[in-house]
């Protein structure tokens, strides 16, 4: 499995939460002091990262601007600046700053066809339609990027974090509103399932500089995996229960195998279908299971709940979305596995995603 690059997002917005107004000129949130910090966070990062509305809005440079820091980068033995990255569907200008100044590499993740006209001033990379942030992740860890800074804008901050990628923030509040519902916000609506914890708070020339830095559980990887065993869930066949997805991967996170409900027999839960394949794998003894809904704890269907496969297989880490509610049963799935030992992570952020395959239930 590929590490992935340790991802910062960095913000500037305002005390109601707008990195920009609507004017035409660019709304400047930040003092000196405060671009003086981004510089050194730049020069800190292996890559810099941007959406194409900033590079569009702001033509950006993306640079390294203190000749101390540059000085230091290459004492280290890294390039001068920082690798350039953005994201398009539609492509960009070739004679914007993001790929005409600074004598660095630039990525560009696009679907097939997007952005021809700019292999002559980047590296093309098919990312998919719209680009996955999860491969472009595994595309810069296997390129060598370890830290990427992330600047924006809205939508990229959006993703990142709904997606759960992101493992730090600095979010630099200036002091004054903007007070404009048309202008552009820091994040969007969504659900956000890894939660962050402050880690500093300070003042820096009149601005309020807020760290945090996302719980260590679950992690990003954790996160997409999750979501692939919700997606599952659609291609249960009808039914009058639960529509539940399953994934379980090996101690590297790559996938042994997956499963969904009434897969293999109309009355095999996911687990229980995912587990079928894999019975007798040494590999879960050191295996994930996710499954999109809280496993059960007693069952009339089958002589084992989906608990006592999970503890019969030995695997030790158990992620889920949604607690099951009482419609059919009491569930008692958390406890008895936790009683058990075994590690339980819940990330009820993905909860909605989970019930809107089950709306034919009541609960």
């Amino acid at each position: 499995m590929i590490d992935r690059p340790h991802v910062l997002l960095s913000a500037a917005q305002s005390l109601d939460g707008f990195l920009d107004n609507t004017s035409p000129e660019r709304l400047v949130l930040s003092t000196e002091d405060d671009f003086a910090v981004v510089d050194r966070l730049r020069a800190e990062a292996d890559a810099v990262l941007v959406g194409a509305g900033t590079v569009r809005a702001d033509n950006p440079r993306l640079l390294v601007r203190s000749p101390e820091l540059r000085r230091q980068r290459l004492e280290l033995g890294k390039s001068e600046q920082p690798v350039k990255v953005t994201l398009t569907t539609r492509g960009l200008d070739p004679d914007a700053q993001f790929f005409t100044v600074g004598d660095t590499e630039k990525i560009v993740y696009a679907p097939p066809g997007a952005a021809d006209a700019l292999k002559d001033v980047a590296t093309v990379v098919d990312a998919g339609d719209p680009p996955d942030f999860g491969r472009v992740l595994d595309d810069l860890g296997a390129r060598g990027i370890k830290n990427l800074l992330v600047e924006g804008g809205g939508g990229i901050h959006t993703r990142f974090l709904t997606e759960g990628l992101a493992d730090e923030l600095r979010l630099a509040i200036a002091p004054f509103f903007v007070g404009q519902p048309d202008a552009p916000r820091f994040v969007g609506p969504g659900l956000y399932p890894r939660p962050l914890r402050l880690v500093r708070a300070r003042e820096l020339t009149g601005m309020a500089i807020l760290e945090y830095r996302a719980a260590d559980e679950p992690t990003g990887r954790d996160v997409q995996r999750l979501r692939e065993a919700i997606a599952l869930a659609a291609e249960c066949p009808p039914s009058h229960t639960f529509r539940v997805g399953a994934v379980i991967t090996d101690a590297e996170g790559d996938v042994i195998a997956t499963g969904h409900s009434g897969e293999g027999e109309p009355l095999n839960h996911a687990e229980e279908a995912a587990l079928a394949k894999c019975e007798g794998d040494p590999r879960l003894a050191g295996a994930t299971i996710y499954s999109s809904l809280e496993p059960c704890s007693n069952r009339s269907s089958h002589p084992r709940s989906c608990t006592r496969l999970i503890l019969d297989a030995g695997i030790p880490r158990v992620v889920f979305a949604w607690r099951e509610p009482p419609v059919f049963v009491d569930a008692q799935g958390t406890e008895l596995l936790r009683r058990a030992g075994r590690h339980v992570v819940e990330v009820p952020a993905l909860t909605p995603e989970v019930q809107r395959e089950n709306t034919h239930l009541e609960f």
